[in-house]
């Protein structure tokens, strides 16, 4: 179980890109318009108000970029951008969940697990939904939250860990690649249903991929396989995250003393 810290007072989100206005809010008609397109454009977020709810959308699209700049025609997530969002909504008293949606190819290994790794140590409630693919890192990502979704259409492909540029052709450097992979599958199996040896045997399966080792799984087998929680849309996950919110809301009135 997640601890349920109180969060600091006072606190808001930091300014652009990592502010991501109300768009609901009457916050000066076509300025807060632009704002929030302008957050949308810059970091692939925004906030929304539904009735007393105030949820923060967390969008990984294409390539997650780590240490190093992708070509400028690669679409991308930025890890430098998601991080601050992420410790911003976790110490904010204004956003009361967070709902992240992947469609990624997957990237840097280790930038995509740092971003895992804090998703999954938040208190505040989290829910991810794969759309069109979970790849590679995005596994790791799509099972961070505190329940996954995934619809009938999306899949997710598990591979073993790969490395571009110069590799040394050393005893150390395979021992480096499955120290990473170990990583990943403790990592994946800690934070959803799935048997770690289960897990192994699909990333090192061979005939399912062309030219590649691997496995694919449709949002019907990521779901059988106790990879993802649930299938299902938007709406499945937001009435999810709703619920968790209320959860929360109704524990911390019932532990608050009473004069």
């Amino acid at each position: 179980m997640k601890n349920n810290k109180q969060k600091k007072s006072n606190f808001f989100l930091p300014s652009p890109p990592w502010q991501t206005p109300d768009m609901n809010s009457g916050c000066g008609g076509d300025e807060g318009d632009s704002s929030a397109l302008n957050n949308i454009i810059e970091s692939g977020s925004v906030t929304v108000r539904k009735g007393e709810h105030l949820i923060h959308c967390l969008t990984i699209i294409g390539q997650i970029e780590g240490h190093y700049i992708l070509p400028a025609q690669n679409k991308t997530t930025k890890y430098e951008h998601v991080i601050p969002q992420l410790v911003a909504i976790e110490e904010s008293d204004e956003v009361d969940g967070l709902i992240m949606i992947l469609n990624t190819v997957g990237g840097d290994i280790e930038a995509g697990l740092a971003i895992a790794e804090l998703v999954s140590g938040m208190t505040t409630p989290t829910v991810s939904l794969v759309l069109g693919g979970g790849h590679s890192i995005g596994v790791p990502l799509a099972v961070s939250t505190d329940k996954s979704f995934i619809t009938p259409s999306a899949t997710m492909t598990i591979h073993p860990v790969r490395m571009n540029g110069l590799v040394l052709g050393v005893p150390q450097t395979l021992s480096y690649f499955e120290q990473m992979q170990e990583r990943i599958v403790r990592f994946v199996s800690d934070n959803s249903e799935i048997n770690p040896d289960r897990f192994r045997e699909m990333m090192l399966a061979t005939g399912e991929l062309v030219m590649d080792v691997g496995t694919v799984l449709s949002g019907e087998a990521a779901v059988n396989e106790g990879l993802i929680d649930s299938l299902g849309g938007l709406s499945d996950a937001l009435d999810c995250l709703y619920e968790m919110i209320n959860e929360r809301s109704n524990e911390t009135e019932n532990n608050t003393p009473k004069g």
